[in-house]
């Protein structure tokens, strides 16, 4: 078990009470803000790397067939695991904006694709529920259920605000705790049911909520009614049968009095470590209990908590959430010291044991190593130019405020070759390569060449091109091609032809000065003499 202490590079006002992360494909995503101060990023969502003592963010994009997601606050989230075919994937319901409005959508997210320099992509849809439809809330849970065959999402709890016909000016904005139903929802068809129990009598907010098969487990919670937290656990047993679902409630004497508490899962089972929280208003919960579901129900059980800065002890709140199995990342506010620019102390609390965390770090050093060549220079971070990107990238990439490149986006050297990969008149030599672009750190500068299958890297200096045209270049979003596979980069596209609009003078009447004169012979002046007079 360790505490280790975070330093945030550009990112650590991104990180505020109530986010939510997310694990998917293996990325730790950050989710619940605005989006990237002055960039191009309106997702709001993160993937969150942790290198060394270093914490850095970098913006996800979404697919073009994406639905808006807002920024929520103390959503509820839950995780799907793939089943029947399905990827895995996180179902968002409702949640706080920073406006402080509330929402009532349901919203799935999951991965999209990956670009080629494995650049994470999502997609997220908005999910219609009939029936009984819950409304907007916030400091919810959801879980997932299975019965004979069957799953099901469960939502319980939540607050939000008074009723339209209760309010008043002084209390416009004041949160209630929303009646203790419970909704059960089909993934399926969207279809949604509401059930009261005699033993969920009061509303609550913010408390844990742990599912395994078809048991559902509430621990703790906060009641605005009684301003408590008393030592609830309840279990709630599902069974979806063909008509309708039944649905039956127990409540247990051995509760934990929190609320906001932190959860992480342990590994593959269902064993969960709960840190942090709250017992009251002003007094923090610093012990940590590992929660064990089985055939028997759940077993609760005290775990010695890390050795605590004095940060952490003399702070007034914290945040965080999981961060892998068995790790939590957590974030303290920094009480508004002047000689600390962040807004926040952040911790890696890792509650793994000390041979699995080196049998991890040993699987991962083994993983990232390259065997072709052992004497080549180590990959580091670099401002080195990174070229290739699909057009989406280059629109959603930036080039500083912590965005720079790193080692870890690229694909794995064995897969990809790196330094053999290249055209067949490749010059770069990996023990003796110098920098050839004032670009150039710990790399040469590559551009990505769309021909043949699934495309290849070039280095710059075999397509010899200049350092101002590598510029250029990487400013775009068209395809480029290799000397065996084209000559110079050109766009794949042949350019619409254009067409020289007809220029059309439109005419003009001429002027004319004095009046119309028309000759006549005598005759004729005097017929028309005659005639008028």
């Amino acid at each position: 078990m360790t505490l280790q202490a975070l330093t945030p590079v550009n990112c650590a006002g991104l990180l505020q009470p109530g986010c939510s992360l997310l694990q998917l494909d293996g990325e730790i995503l950050l989710f619940g803000q605005k989006g990237w101060p002055k960039r191009s990023c309106p997702t709001g969502i993160f993937g969150v790397r942790f290198k060394q003592s270093e914490m850095k963010l970098r913006a996800i994009s979404f697919s073009n067939d994406s639905c808006y997601l807002p920024p929520l606050r103390c959503p509820a989230v839950c995780r799907l695991d793939p089943y029947d075919g399905l990827p895995e994937s996180y179902l968002i319901h409702g949640g706080r904006t920073p406006n402080n409005e509330i929402s009532s959508s349901l919203y799935l997210l999951t991965m999209d694709s990956r670009g080629c320099n494995r650049k994470l992509m999502l997609k997220c849809k908005e999910k219609e529920l009939v029936g009984e439809v819950p409304g907007a809330r916030y400091g919810h849970t959801m879980s997932i259920v299975q019965s004979r065959g069957k799953t099901a999402c469960v939502m319980f709890g939540g607050r939000s605000y008074m009723p339209a016909g209760e309010r008043t000016t002084e209390r416009w904005n004041s949160v209630v705790d929303c009646p203790p139903q419970v909704f059960l929802f089909d993934l399926e068809f969207g279809c949604s049911s509401a059930h009261t129990l005699p033993e969920l009598s009061d509303g609550q907010s913010f408390h844990v909520a742990i599912a395994r098969e078809d048991s559902v487990y509430f621990i703790g919670g906060h009641s605005i009614t009684s301003d408590s937290r008393p030592p609830r656990l309840f279990r709630l047993c599902v069974e979806l049968l063909q008509g309708s679902p039944l649905l039956s409630c127990e409540t247990l004497d051995f509760g934990l009095s929190i609320s906001s508490a932190l959860i992480t899962r342990t590994g593959p089972g269902h064993k969960y470590i709960v840190l942090g929280g709250y017992q009251s208003d002003s007094q923090k919960r610093m012990e940590c209990n590992t929660v064990i579901l089985d055939e028997k129900g759940i077993h609760i059980e005290h775990l010695e908590p890390p050795k605590w800065t004095q940060d952490i002890i003399h702070s007034r709140t914290w945040f965080g959430g999981s961060a892998r199995d068995s790790c939590i990342l957590l974030a303290v506010p920094t009480e508004g010291r002047p000689s600390q620019p962040d807004v926040h102390y952040f911790y890696h609390v890792s509650f793994q044991q000390e041979k699995e965390s080196n049998e991890e770090e040993g699987t991962q050093a083994c993983s990232q190593e390259s065997t072709d060549y052992d004497n080549s220079t180590p990959l580091e971070d670099s401002e080195e130019l990174y070229f290739g990107r699909e057009p989406h990238e280059l629109e959603n990439s930036s080039d500083d405020e912590g965005d720079t490149y790193n080692e870890e986006d690229e694909e794995d050297e064995s897969q990809t070759g790196y330094w053999v990969k290249c055209c067949l008149g490749c010059q770069v030599d990996p023990n003796t390569w110098e920098p050839l672009y004032s670009t150039e750190l710990y790399r040469p500068a590559m551009i990505f060449c769309s021909k043949g299958e699934e495309g290849h890297w070039v280095h710059a200096q075999c397509m010899e091109l200049s350092e101002t045209l590598l510029v250029k270049l990487s400013q775009g979003s068209k395809k480029y091609f290799c000397l065996d596979h084209g000559g110079l980069p050109y766009q794949e596209m042949t350019p619409p032809r254009q067409i020289i609009p007809v220029k059309r003078t439109p005419m003009k009447v001429k002027e004319r000065n004095g009046s119309l004169m028309f000759k006549m012979s005598p005759a004729k002046k005097s017929f028309f003499k005659r005639l008028f007079d």
